[in-house]
């Protein structure tokens, strides 16, 4: 899982205090299952194989984890058997993946959790996430996003203000920076 850096999260820059929880795979195989979660404690990202595996252990836990998910992965592994819509109860947020800003299968997955699935929680972008394509994610469904450690995260924050008008059909986009009296008017 990529290593994440500052946050835009409510339309403000906020530190990320969410770090990757990777099992300890030399743990021997007679230790508890406990051993492959991490402690119950704010902050950790799991990987989806680690919340399927233990999404009702998790789910009791004071302190709700996020869930990684690759651009690749099947919102129907978020579902609980029967489920028509995601339930939310111990998950943070989810956080994509964009391995590489060619890679667009993250703009389809948000649309999908948010139209198809139900998911009404923190959607957040991680990975490749440059400064132009924070509009375009926003428009898509995510509301969070961490931007890529090369790109300065308040350029990214007024990116989100980039495109007043729009031609098509959205989600309800992230919230844009305040603007200042001398800012310029929107182009129309």
């Amino acid at each position: 899982m990529p290593p994440l850096n500052n946050v835009i999260r409510n339309g403000q820059l906020e530190a990320d205090i969410w770090r990757a929880f990777v099992p300890d795979e030399n743990a021997p195989a007679s230790a508890s299952a406990t051993h492959a979660l991490p402690p119950d404690e704010n902050g950790w990202l799991v990987t989806l194989a680690t919340w399927r595996a233990a999404r009702d252990a998790l789910r009791l836990r004071r302190h709700p984890v996020a869930v990684y998910l690759g651009p690749d992965a099947d919102p129907e592994d978020l579902l609980e058997a029967g489920a028509a819509t995601i339930d939310a109860t111990g998950i943070a947020h989810l956080a994509i993946d964009f391995p590489v800003y060619t890679d667009g299968r993250g703009y389809s997955l948000a649309q999908l959790l948010r139209t198809q699935y139900g998911w009404g929680g923190e959607l957040r972008a991680v990975g490749d996430v440059m400064i132009d394509t924070v509009h375009y994610m926003a428009r898509c469904g995510f509301d969070a996003f961490a931007v890529k450690p090369s790109h300065d995260p308040q350029a990214a924050l007024a990116a989100l203000g980039t495109f007043t008008v729009h031609y098509q059909k959205t989600y309800p986009a992230a919230a844009a920076p305040a603007t200042s009296a001398t800012s310029r008017p929107a182009v129309r």
